[in-house]
């Protein structure tokens, strides 16, 4: 059986990118594809995929979608602080684990 991947990031979650193209922008994470270590960010590593006319897709043309990027690229941006932020784990009284920014100690999920 492969091994689960875990990562600091979830879906939903706010970040900000921190190599490439889209250096500094933020978007929220719409997907994490976790065979390739990589995250689909809503509105950000855009590509244009040219469509031939199709029974689908009778007209055609330009189509731009987001790119997945690769997950060491992406900060989790705290909702307290509004920082990009490291992550930690920790455990709460009732047995849940919960993720905490590093910066101030506030609980991110």
């Amino acid at each position: 059986m492969p091994e689960q991947r875990k990562f600091h990031l979830k879906k939903n979650d706010t970040v900000t990118v921190l190599a490439g193209k889209d250096k500094g922008k933020t978007g929220k994470v719409m997907r994490v594809i976790p065979k390739s270590n990589r995250a689909i960010v809503e509105k950000l590593n855009m590509a244009k995929r040219h469509l031939k006319p199709s029974q689908q897709n009778r007209q055609g043309g330009i189509l731009e979608k987001e790119m997945p990027i690769h997950i060491s690229n992406l900060k989790v941006v705290c909702t307290k602080c509004t920082d990009p932020t490291r992550v930690g784990y920790r455990v709460l009284e009732d047995n849940r684990k919960v993720r905490f920014c590093k910066k101030c100690n506030e609980i991110i999920d």
